[in-house]
């Protein structure tokens, strides 16, 4: 089999990814919109064409032999949520604050916040892999604010009341 290294093959499963995984997501906002306007089919068929573009996603990932064993993919997890939150979201917030875009730098500055919780959650979990205890995850539905057992108050991240933390199974 050829090395898929430097490719054009790895390139274009790298882009088909990345585009399978945004259709993922902006799929499932459509839906939560339809449901929203009344349109409860409308809601379901974008729930369905985004569970498919999660299919093609895990399959190009798979091509690109990117998932790794848990401690590889703990490890990776780390390192793209510290990216994030030291490098990618501070130059996005000081743009944003330079054009005046105050709905885009509220959305940078939550998302920089939360991705360190992530990138400390990951770590903790690759810390005590093996003998991790069961606990139960918490997200804030309006910043991603992410929490190891039940929220006992407002979110710390934006003041959002505990009812807008939701259980991750």
């Amino acid at each position: 089999m050829p090395e898929l290294a430097g490719t054009k093959t790895e390139q274009n499963l790298k882009e088909a990814f990345a585009g399978e995984s945004q259709a993922n997501r902006k799929y499932l906002a459509f839906a939560k919109k339809a449901d929203q306007d009344g349109h409860p089919q409308v809601a379901k068929l974008f729930r369905a064409a985004a569970a498919a573009e999660t299919v093609h996603a895990h399959a190009h990932l798979r091509a690109l032999k990117a998932i790794g064993s848990t401690e590889e993919n703990l490890r990776e997890a780390v390192s793209g949520e510290t990216h994030e939150f030291m490098n990618m979201y501070p130059d996005m917030i000081v743009a944003a604050e330079q054009e005046g875009f105050t709905e885009a730098l509220r959305s940078f500055k939550f998302a920089n916040t939360v991705e360190k919780v992530h990138a400390d959650l990951y770590q903790k979990a690759l810390d005590n892999l093996g003998n991790n205890a069961p606990v139960d995850y918490y997200v804030c539905q309006v910043c991603g604010h992410t929490l190891e057992g039940e929220p006992t108050g407002p979110c710390e991240v934006c003041n959002a009341g505990k009812n807008a933390f939701v259980k991750i199974d």
